[in-house]
């Protein structure tokens, strides 16, 4: 049981992995990440390897005799899923990564999307982690990861519909135009480099749901130069500072990167799609966490239970905090 499903209501593509449901419980005194594990190199900084139980593969088998020709369409779950180890220390955080540590980060998530820019049959390259029990994290060793899908995924398609359609009414780019508001108005502003600018979305439907944004327009991190890749480690580490000295924990969240599709037909791409990362926290306190319940999930509307203004204000002392507690070699 192994193949893609097509959902012709939502016009989406559902990846049905029945090798998923048999991944074991990992005992706590073993971690397969770590040094000695016999699954990974005995030394290492950063690393990457197949997913062990993938919803995509290079070599999918054949789909279940379930298609009907009609409305039930099925195709080979082809596409690549892979593991990005950022560290070899188990209990490590990315907030406590070196700036030469960080940069090698960016530029392992670069050799990624190349990899998979290479591949023709793969339309989006995703690059992603989840942090944190409350959102289903089995191994706290920390890691990302990245899925390349075939198709490209509806919520990602309804935005750069958004994109494109606002490139052709305007003759710019949405995602400049935003930052360039928000610089503007300033108020949700939470920290810059010289390549990033992080800020809490004056339309967040979530606490604290921050953006982190390439200043430059720049469609992929596979168009980044080098100084920008180590911008982006560095920003992405002072985000995770950030979240985690908020309330002095690790802080949970989904980090999500949206980029350009690739090997897309669709026209004004590069020009209509902008680099940045997502991150989607569960949380709205230290121990109060944001459910994503009927209206979020079933309809898609959100609520969003504070005011962005407010919360930006508390996630810049929160930078400010960690900038002034934070040694890095």
């Amino acid at each position: 049981m192994a193949e893609l499903r097509w959902n012709p209501v939502l016009r989406d593509w559902t990846m049905v992995a029945g090798n998923r449901q048999s991944r074991p419980q990992m005992p706590k005194d073993w971690c397969p990440f770590c040094p000695g594990s016999g699954k990974v190199p005995e030394q290492f900084d950063v690393y990457r390897y197949p997913n062990d139980f993938p919803a995509l593969r290079s070599d999918p088998p054949e789909p279940d005799d379930v298609a009907n020709g009609s409305l039930f369409q099925t195709a080979p779950s082809y596409g690549r899923c892979e593991v990005l180890l950022y560290s070899p220390d188990h209990h490590g955080t990315v907030a406590e990564l070196s700036d030469a540590h960080v940069h090698r980060l960016a530029r392992m998530w670069r050799e990624v999307f190349d990899d998979m820019q290479a591949d023709p049959k793969i339309k989006y390259c995703y690059l992603f982690e989840n942090r944190g029990a409350v959102v289903g994290v089995t191994m706290p060793h920390p890691h990302g990861q990245a899925y390349g899908y075939p198709f490209l995924p509806s919520r990602i398609g309804r935005e750069v519909d958004s994109a494109r359609g606002y490139l052709t009414q305007h003759e710019s780019c949405l995602f400049c135009d935003l930052l360039k508001e928000e610089l503007a108005d300033g108020r949700r502003i939470l920290f810059q480099n010289k390549h990033f600018t992080a800020y809490l979305p004056f339309y967040s439907p979530l606490t604290y749901g921050a953006n982190l944004i390439a200043n430059r327009h720049v469609a992929s991190i596979g168009g980044m130069t080098g100084e920008e890749l180590d911008s982006l480690g560095e920003a992405v580490r002072s985000m995770v500072g950030m979240y985690d000295s908020l309330f002095d924990m690790p802080f949970p969240y989904m980090m999500c990167m949206h980029t350009a599709p690739i090997h897309s037909e669709l026209d004004g791409i590069d020009e209509a799609c902008h680099f940045y990362i997502e991150f989607i926290p569960p949380m709205r306190g230290a121990d109060r966490q944001q459910f994503f319940a009927s209206s979020e999930t079933g309809a898609g509307a959100w609520c969003n239970p504070n005011c962005p203004e407010e919360k930006a204000q508390e996630l810049r002392a929160a930078y400010e905090k960690y900038q002034n507690g934070a040694s890095r070699a």
